[in-house]
């Protein structure tokens, strides 16, 4: 018996496929823990310059003259289902945090940073969409929503 091997390969082709699934694995995994991370860690920063939501790749400045926290509310998503999120457009969503935007059952759009369905903080704004938190001390985020944009 003779055994004949197959010439040799040249192309590059191969290697780079396997560089671009290497990469393409290594930014998934980054995207999963600054995800983990927000969801452990997220921070809402009220100031007179506005409200800033730290957290994962959705955090901004939402100004304080779009906020309208006159019009700023508790909710129980359970109660108020028009307001819970339905698709997400842009985001994340994993049990038991979700974050980025979404279109609320409404058709709403919203920003979205949830943990908690049932004391949830609905804060619409003046830009066409609205916030939807978890805040730590819902009650006192409100009133403090309210002394930086009372307007309603």
């Amino acid at each position: 018996m003779e055994t004949f091997a197959i010439v040799p390969n040249t192309s590059r082709a191969p290697w780079i496929l396997v560089a671009l699934v290497l990469v393409l694995l290594i930014i998934v995994g980054v995207l999963m823990v600054a995800t983990a991370r927000g969801s452990r860690s997220a921070t809402f920063e009220l100031s007179n310059v506005g409200l800033r939501l730290r957290g994962d790749l959705w955090g901004r400045l939402v100004p304080a003259a779009d906020l309208r926290g006159g019009a700023a509310r508790i909710v129980d998503l359970r109660q108020a289902p028009d307001l819970a999120p339905r698709r997400r457009t842009m985001g994340t969503a994993m049990p038991g945090y979700r974050a980025g935007w979404f279109r609320l059952a409404n058709g709403e759009k919203a920003l979205v940073y949830l943990t908690d369905t049932h004391h949830a903080v609905y804060v619409p704004t003046n830009r066409g969409y609205s916030l939807l938190l978890s805040p730590q001390r819902p009650e006192r985020f409100v009133e403090s929503l309210r002394s930086v944009a009372p307007s309603p």
